[in-house]
């Protein structure tokens, strides 16, 4: 007997796998996302690609132009002065409410993040650890359980990963440790003014390390990016 053949990826799947792309900087900004390739890739019509393609726009990780096609967005200089500036207002107040929610089993979680990350920088995977450190700031966004914030930070982490793709000035602009290991032991010790204070300036920092002039980066082959 035959064996069934494996169902071809839908919609979701493939936004989930090209944001995935994105966020790790294999899928730089302004990279051309041809609906005919990406179906070759992924062995779709170009109707699930396009439905997928219009999911990652709404969740501005993609802009499509007319005429033109889709294209990973590329973020500018006053885009990103916004988005950390928003971070600056919302995330602090978030890790204060994580500071005085949290438990054991949550400082457990935030702690496999931090180890995955320093795994990926060992390995020199800094797209990947750019993606898990933006992992951590959601996980400390859920521990907070504040749904409706934690909507907008998601949104903002995601446009920030494009953001440090195009402005990447130093290494800080990947979350450096020892502003996560400071988190850490704020939220253990449950010190909510420390937590808001912290992450308040880990947010500074982190928009200090870009070199915010107008630029756009090079686009990269998209069976390469997407390893296929």
């Amino acid at each position: 007997m035959n064996e069934p053949l494996p169902a071809a990826p839908m919609p979701d799947t493939i936004a989930n796998d090209l944001a995935l792309a994105i966020h790790e900087h294999r899928l730089m900004p302004g990279t051309k996302l041809s609906e005919e390739e990406l179906g070759e890739i992924y062995g779709v019509s170009r109707t699930i690609i396009r439905a997928a393609l219009q999911r990652l726009a709404h969740d501005r990780l993609v802009e499509l132009k007319r005429n033109r096609g889709a294209y990973v967005a590329q973020p500018t200089v006053r885009e990103a002065r916004e988005v950390f500036e928003a971070r600056a207002l919302l995330e602090p107040r978030t890790a204060r409410s994580a500071a005085e929610r949290i438990t054991e089993d949550d400082l457990a979680a935030l702690q496999r993040h931090i180890d995955e990350e320093h795994a990926a920088i060992d390995d020199g995977e800094a797209g990947r650890a750019l993606f898990l450190s933006g992992q951590f700031h959601l996980e400390i966004a859920r521990i907070a359980d504040q749904a409706t914030i934690t909507e907008f930070i998601t949104q903002l982490v995601a446009r920030s990963s494009l953001i440090i793709a195009l402005y990447w000035h130093r290494r800080g602009a990947l979350c450096e440790s020892h502003a996560h290991h400071a988190l850490m032991r704020a939220f253990a010790e449950r010190d909510a003014d420390l937590a808001e204070e912290l992450m308040k300036n880990h947010l500074l920092d982190l928009l200090s390390s870009l070199d915010l002039r107008n630029r756009t980066s090079a686009p990269a082959s998209l069976r390469e990016a997407l390893g296929a």
